[in-house]
């Protein structure tokens, strides 16, 4: 089983370098440090108490956010246009990063890069971390020999696609908390709250109304055994219903119903554009080929509905028409605004500012909608959730007025 050994080196140019390495013995790490053309000052296995501290918690400990890997990439920018290489920038980032995966991963490709690898293709070598759009990026900045550039253009991009991000959880995760509270009331109602009603209503052998009747029956289904079997049934149908539009027709029917709904519906449909329009203008200003950006940007989008479109634009101009043109063809995905857009940027050569004008407009779009989304949502929530524990209590307490009316005065 191979160990993991951290060591501490110069470089060629004296400087000191710190990281880690597998190996099945201290000396192949040596062997491997000087082959590297590193001139090793100390290898000492790694700590097991530092390692058994270290709890890692798969698909959250060891994932790399996207504004985590945005500063990240502009300071490697930063310190590529002030004159430094890669390979030093590189070891300067992976110990300033706070996340520790993120500087494993960064130390990874800058061995990569020293053993004659380029950075796009060192990338390439991490798909969780570094993205098909990243690696591609990356790979025209070093092709037209503006990397530091195209670092830029590419950190302020994932910078607007986190704080998209960001804007479309504040909008789904205040109803989704109030719901949760709700469903929580409620059932705490029908669990513990509404039997003591039941009891005390069997001892006055009251007459009862009938929504008193309707709480009592829904407390009586939701207490019984059979419950469990029902709540069964539900998580198999919602296993089933993921591997569901985990295939292809199942994702292109949800992304599609995913358009539909009022309010959330057109607002998930302004954030796919916002993505589409961003990459798509990032691409072409780094002088990507406008038929792998169009596939990248499929892959971005987040609806499949929306990738469907853009592959069929891709088809076209493969053909030898205009961009504009191919998309006017799926006006019920792509509004008459982006192609207008596309259209000008063609005949003025400027489609990537043309682009990200369109990137902004729907970016701002989100906002304001994500805005009057939780202006309009908080009261009537509230409402709703006031209201119905209100009628569960007075459901309830009918019973006691009807019986406290027909009590004997003395």
């Amino acid at each position: 089983m191979a160990l993991t050994f951290e060591y501490k080196v110069r470089d060629r140019q004296g400087n000191l370098v710190e990281g880690q390495l597998e190996a099945d013995s201290m000396s192949l790490v040596v062997s491997k440090l000087r082959e590297m053309g590193y001139l090793p000052i100390s290898v000492k296995p790694r700590s097991r108490l530092s390692a058994r501290t270290e709890i890692t918690i798969p698909g959250l400990t060891n994932r790399v956010k996207l504004a985590e890997l945005a500063v990240a990439t502009r300071q490697l920018a930063t310190m590529i246009d002030s004159g430094l290489s890669v390979v030093r920038s590189l070891a300067i980032l992976a110990t300033q990063v706070e996340s520790k995966e993120l500087a494993r991963v960064l130390g990874e490709v800058r061995l990569e890069v020293e053993r004659g690898s380029s950075l796009s293709a060192a990338c390439a070598q991490h798909p969780k971390v570094f993205s098909h759009l990243f690696v591609t990026m990356v790979q025209a900045g070093e092709a037209g020999g503006s990397l530091d550039a195209v670092l830029q253009q590419l950190a302020t991009t994932m910078e607007k696609q986190a704080a998209l991000n960001r804007k479309i959880r504040s909008a789904m995760t205040y109803p989704a908390v109030v719901l949760t509270v709700m469903i929580v009331i409620f059932t705490a109602l029908l669990v513990f709250v509404v039997p003591i009603f039941k009891r005390i209503f069997t001892q006055l052998h009251a007459t009862l109304p009938g929504p008193t009747q309707a709480v009592l029956k829904i407390s009586a289904i939701v207490t019984s055994p059979w419950v469990l079997v029902v709540l069964a049934v539900l998580a198999l149908a919602l296993v089933v219903f993921k591997r569901w539009i985990g295939t292809d027709r199942g994702r292109r029917a949800f992304d599609g119903f995913k358009l539909k709904p009022p309010v959330f519906g057109p607002l998930l449909h302004k954030v796919a554009l916002a993505r589409f329009a961003g990459t798509l203008s990032s691409l072409v200003a780094a002088g990507v080929p406008i038929l792998e950006s169009l596939d990248i940007c499929s892959d971005t989008s987040g609806n499949q509905v929306v990738a469907d479109a853009l592959q069929a634009a891709k088809n076209g101009v493969r053909e030898g028409r205009s961009l504009a043109d191919c998309l006017k063809e799926h006006e019920a995905v792509v509004p008459s605004l982006v192609t207008q857009m596309v259209e000008v940027g063609e005949q003025t050569g400027a489609l990537d500012a043309m682009l990200r004008k369109a990137a902004d407009f729907y970016d701002q779009e989100v906002e304001t909608t994500v805005a009057n989304l939780t202006q309009l949502l908080e009261p009537m929530l509230t409402v709703i959730m006031g209201a119905g524990v209100g009628t569960m209590v007075i459901c309830m307490y009918l019973p006691m007025f009807d019986y406290i009316k027909h009590v004997p005065t003395s």
